[in-house]
């Protein structure tokens, strides 16, 4: 199956192992999780929502207003296999909202318009 994601071989190679069953080796799920939350930032530029995915990376992003202490108000968090399903269009949002594998909080934490994400 060909992917727009190959272009990134930290993210097929993720993405390689998780449809083998397999948990990727933590350096390239690292790599692939930072590399799919910097075309996020990229794609939808501001500092209004801190996108969280521990222990590999953070970001803010979208449009808005700018956070500048403490916990932000629109914060989203979930696992590293989470957001690579969901970057990648392998798990839709509302259903990983459902399933309580993204944990969302204040008025602009939908990524739904942003997601899935397309490897230029």
């Amino acid at each position: 199956m060909s992917s727009p994601y190959i272009k990134s071989a930290a993210v097929a190679t993720a993405l390689a192992a998780l449809d083998e069953g397999r948990a990727p080796e933590r350096s390239v799920l690292r790599e692939a999780v930072r590399a799919l939350l910097t075309i996020l930032a990229d794609r939808a530029p501001g500092r209004s929502v801190e996108v969280r995915v521990p222990p590999y990376g953070v970001v803010q992003c979208m449009p808005g207003p700018r956070h500048t202490r403490g916990t932000p108000p629109n914060t989203v968090e979930m696992d590293p296999e989470t957001w690579l399903g969901l970057a990648t269009g392998r798990l839709d949002w509302t259903q990983a909202i459902t399933e309580g594998r993204v944990r969302a909080s204040g008025v602009r934490a939908d990524l739904s318009a942003y997601l899935p994400l397309e490897l230029g």
